[in-house]
């Protein structure tokens, strides 16, 4: 085989190298990345994982700094940029691409700023009974008068927010005392492109309950002046633990 044969040879196998990662990222399952809630964790979304897979998705669960199985890294200087490096992170370092990127209630406010930073990377917002912020609001100025409701004062200890329902005597897993921070930091959106990432708000309404009555009502309506498709659906706050199979059959219909 003389010079030129082998040459060509070399470089036909480098194009077939460099073409095999390529298809294989084409040919590959999209991705969910899921935020969770205030004083949760990635073990909120454990139940509507599998079902998401058995649809053809990749599925990864985060959970925030200082929350859930991360609790030993608690610290009330924990606020909500944490938790969006958290994120940002997860998608840099993972090299994910061509993602669903799915906020649960205070999950909202971190995914709208995960947006601001890698927006390349994001086909698509999901936003399940979350919070949806406008710039520069921070999670207790985007609820307003409905922030009143929170009654901080009774459940703040040691810059944690400690409601009566979060209780170590519980078994695993269970939701852990969530960083006050979190919910005073502001969240700055400014970046254009992230206005063009197609969004999604589900709002979860509890039966016998109208749509308006809910806490998120403010938030779905915040997300139909921005044009997004608004999903209503019958259930609780937590419908990924207590209504799975019908959570993803919202998601699934939603995104198709």
């Amino acid at each position: 085989m003389n010079f030129f044969a082998r040459r060509i040879l070399s470089l036909v196998a480098g194009t077939l190298a460099l073409a095999a990662p390529l298809a294989a990222r084409e040919g590959a399952p999209q991705t969910f990345l899921i935020v969770h809630g205030a004083w949760g964790g990635a073990w909120q979304f454990a139940k509507v994982d599998p079902l998401l897979r058995e649809r053809g998705y990749d599925v990864r669960r985060v959970t925030l700094t200082g929350l859930g199985e991360r609790v030993h890294l608690a610290s009330p200087d924990i606020g909500l940029q944490t938790h969006i490096d958290d994120v940002v992170n997860v998608i840099l370092f993972e090299n994910l691409r061509d993602i669903v990127l799915l906020g649960h209630s205070y999950g909202g406010m971190v995914i709208s700023g995960v947006a601001q930073r890698v927006p390349d990377r994001i086909a698509r917002l999901v936003y399940l009974d979350a919070i949806l912020p406008n710039d520069g609001e921070s999670l207790l100025t985007a609820r307003g008068d409905r922030a009143s409701s929170l009654d901080l004062s009774k459940m703040t200890r040691d810059g944690f927010l400690v409601p009566l329902w979060v209780r170590p005597d519980k078994p695993h897993p269970f939701d852990v005392p969530h960083p006050l921070k979190t919910f005073t930091d502001s969240v700055a959106l400014k970046n254009p492109a992230a206005e063009k990432i197609p969004a999604l708000y589900i709002l979860t309404v509890d039966p016998g309950k109208k749509p308006e009555e809910d806490d998120f009502w403010p938030f779905a309506e915040r997300a139909r002046d921005r044009g997004w498709p608004v999903v209503e659906m019958v259930g609780d706050h937590n419908p990924q633990w207590r209504q799975p199979a019908a959570t993803v059959e919202v998601l699934a219909g939603a995104l198709h």
